[in-house]
């Protein structure tokens, strides 16, 4: 990424850690540029070594990509306002604003690419999907590859509409494994564990099974399960109460609800 200028326009916590994934991975800090209204935000982009002001349209002059890191509710407004030129790549991390809405704001010559990270890029754990308009050329695709890679792991989708669904799965699906994890250490105080040894115990647990589930050559998810499942045993008996209160129905449900929602809000941000 050290031939390309890259602006960020919005400096909050996903942008900070996109900025530390590149300078982590070496690239130039003098190629990196971020803007953003809030003081502290600035302050910390600017601890990293990377130039941070208030004005927009100082960060975005001369840049070969523009990541747009703000909130969907304000994009439009944002965006009508950058001088954009079509050499310019628009990588976009709002979500919910889809690639119509950022055509009608820019250019329909404007290469654009979506992208749908998720909160553990914070931690440079997270996984992201990227969806690219026809303007979008390929060395773009790997400029915004690499830039959303500098979080985690990413892969593209072939068709704008899947990313409601990525939205449900990934996008919204720290909140799901965090859900679990609350009552699961609700369960094991309730079980008589301390507290600290309940949530240990709990976390553990859930970063193991991710690595078994991740490792080269692993089973798919549903054998892993029976593997840990011995008849008559603890497993199964608490495996058919979550059957009984039809969990796997449950949890369809609740993403499909998601991915019907990711929909909607399209619509409202993309105003």
């Amino acid at each position: 990424m050290n031939d390309a200028t890259i602006a960020f326009v919005g400096a909050g916590n996903m942008a900070k850690s996109l900025i530390s994934g590149l300078l982590a991975a070496g690239c130039d800090p003098a190629h990196i540029r971020a803007s953003d209204p809030v003081a502290e935000q600035r302050d910390a982009i600017a601890a990293l070594g990377i130039a941070a002001g208030s004005d927009n349209a100082a960060a975005i002059a001369g840049a070969d990509v523009i990541v747009l890191a703000v909130k969907p509710q304000v994009l439009g407004k944002v965006v009508e306002a950058l001088a954009l030129t079509p050499a310019q790549l628009v990588v976009s991390i709002a979500a919910g604003v889809p690639i119509a809405s950022l055509e009608r704001w820019t250019a329909t010559t404007q290469p654009i690419v979506r992208c749908m990270p998720n909160t553990p890029a914070l931690v440079g754990a997270g996984v992201t999907a990227l969806y690219a308009n026809p303007a979008v050329s390929a060395p773009d695709r790997r400029r915004a590859e690499a830039i959303l890679g500098a979080a985690g792991r990413t892969l593209w989708v072939e068709s704008e509409a899947l990313l409601d669904a990525v939205t449900a799965v990934s996008g919204s699906g720290p909140a799901y494994f965090f859900y679990l994890m609350e009552a699961m250490i609700d369960a094991g105080v309730a079980l008589g564990l301390p507290p600290a040894i309940a949530k240990e115990l709990t976390l553990e647990t859930a970063y193991g099974a991710a690595l078994m589930a991740r490792a080269p050559q692993a089973a798919d998810p549903a054998t892993l399960r029976r593997n840990v499942t011995s008849p008559g045993g603890t497993t199964q008996r608490a495996l058919e109460i979550l059957d009984k209160a039809d969990m796997h129905s449950t949890v369809v449900d609740a993403l499909t609800g998601a991915a019907t929602r990711a929909t909607e809000l399209a619509r409202e941000f993309g105003r």
